[in-house]
């Protein structure tokens, strides 16, 4: 390589600013635990207008140590990378992840596209060692646990 100039490359720097110790994070025991922290944190103007798409990180003790939004869409749906799911969760060391979205309709009733990105973020946290504890749909009353109704499932090729 000629005239390669070592300095003249970009410099990826990964940060996480931790605001609160962890003896007073929330723990989350139960996905009312989750829900209820989703429910605080989401936006009371645009939960019924437009879907978003968020992450719960948790460290070992099952304590929150922060929500990550990943993404922002339409009326009816809105794209969640998991490359953003998982790199968010590696930077900030997390154990485990519960991932999260509303539906601006107030259907709780889980769709294929639902189960299908659950399913591939379980099996894409196993082969990374973070354990995808729930998904949880929410609306402004109410919401659905993908793990109450037993619809997280490892299964590994």
């Amino acid at each position: 390589m000629k005239n390669f100039d070592p300095y003249k490359i970009s410099e990826i720097k990964l940060t996480y600013t931790r605001k609160v110790k962890a003896d007073d994070r929330p723990i989350i025991k139960s996905s009312q635990d989750a829900y209820r922290l989703f429910r605080e944190n989401w936006d009371d103007l645009t939960i019924n207008l437009q879907e978003e798409f968020k992450i719960l990180l948790l460290d070992t003790n099952a304590k929150c140590m922060g929500i990550v939004p990943i993404s922002k869409g339409g009326i009816a749906g809105t794209l969640a990378d998991g490359r953003l799911i998982f790199g968010s969760a590696l930077k900030a060391r997390a154990s485990n992840i519960i991932l999260g979205h509303n539906h601006p309709s107030g259907n709780l009733k889980p769709s294929l596209n639902d189960k299908a990105l659950t399913d591939k973020m379980v099996k894409v946290g196993y082969y990374l060692g973070l354990q995808v504890l729930d998904h949880i749909i929410i609306t402004g009353e109410d919401y659905y646990s993908f793990a109450d109704n037993n619809q997280i499932l490892v299964q590994v090729p």
